[in-house]
């Protein structure tokens, strides 16, 4: 099942990473995380700067989407039911890609997408690593 998800969310990172490189070619920024550091438009939500809001996307994805593909691999080597497991995958890429999509480059960077798509995160992590402590309750004596 992990193996089969790999597809879309490499497909949807490296569009994320694309998207800073196009900021970065574009505006011939080749270091840093803000086109114009001295005008600091990083808390500007009507107006971000887009380097940071195309890097902010590409790390939001990168801080949660490695641990739960760790969860769920460990979830499916201990026996997990493969039905659950695709469903909250399908889940979790719809909850990353709405973060960004409709979130971060939505309205004001703080559209409904962003906290869907925060929480409905932290309930997919929380949830798997219930669902694996459940399936290695043997290893616990119950």
């Amino acid at each position: 099942v992990t193996g089969v998800w790999t597809v879309p969310f490499t497909a949807y990172l490296l569009l994320l990473s694309n998207r800073v490189v196009y900021q970065r070619v574009k505006n011939k920024q080749w270091i840093g995380d803000k086109l114009n550091a001295e005008k600091n438009t990083t808390g500007d939500a009507e107006n971000p700067d887009p380097l940071f809001l195309e890097g902010r996307c590409h790390m939001n994805f990168l801080e949660s989407v490695p641990l739960a593909f760790i969860l769920t691999a460990i979830a499916e080597l201990n026996g997990a039911n493969r039905t659950i497991l695709n469903y909250a995958m399908a889940a979790l890429f719809a909850l990353r890609v709405g973060h960004v999509e409709v979130g971060l480059r939505g309205k004001g960077t703080m559209a409904s997408g962003r906290p869907i798509g925060l929480f409905g995160t932290q309930g997919f992590m929380a949830g798997m690593a219930m669902y694996t402590a459940y399936l290695v309750k043997g290893y616990w004596g119950y």
